[in-house]
């Protein structure tokens, strides 16, 4: 079974890289990701977040370096939510593309308020990366 899915874009005037070592630090999520992190706390090694959700852990695959921000929100049930996220090259500026996916039971309108929740996230990241871009000169 496959899952219906979104692809969210957000223009951001910055280098992949520079979005990938922000974005790509689970304690910067506090910052641009309130869809997912109200505040956020590394226990032995596992991102704790206090999200919209409840307390979930958010884990980033491998890949960071290169753009692939994909992570997993993993509940205290034990279930497991992948969320496929990539900063593309784009001439002189970065694509950031997150990938919603539409779980069993989410109705339409759950569905619309999750694309709603990213988008708006992406606009953050947008705003806190390119305020600090313009702000140190890089």
């Amino acid at each position: 079974m496959s899952f219906e899915a979104r692809h969210i874009s957000q223009t951001i005037q910055c280098s992949p890289s520079d979005i990938a070592v922000f974005a790509g630090n689970p304690a910067n999520l506090p910052q641009w990701a309130a869809g997912l992190s109200e505040g956020i706390r590394n226990e032995a090694g596992r991102w704790i977040t206090d999200s919209p959700m409840g307390e979930v852990e958010v884990k980033f695959r491998p890949g960071v370096e290169f753009g692939i921000l994909d992570h997993d929100v993993i509940f205290p049930d034990g279930t497991a939510m992948h969320n496929p996220l990539r900063v593309l090259h784009n001439d002189d500026v970065s694509e950031v593309v997150f990938t919603v996916y539409r779980r069993p039971n989410v109705s339409d309108d759950e569905f619309a308020r999750d694309t709603e929740a990213v988008a708006n996230d992406l606009e953050r990241l947008r705003d806190v990366l390119e305020v600090n871009e313009a702000s140190t000169g890089t």
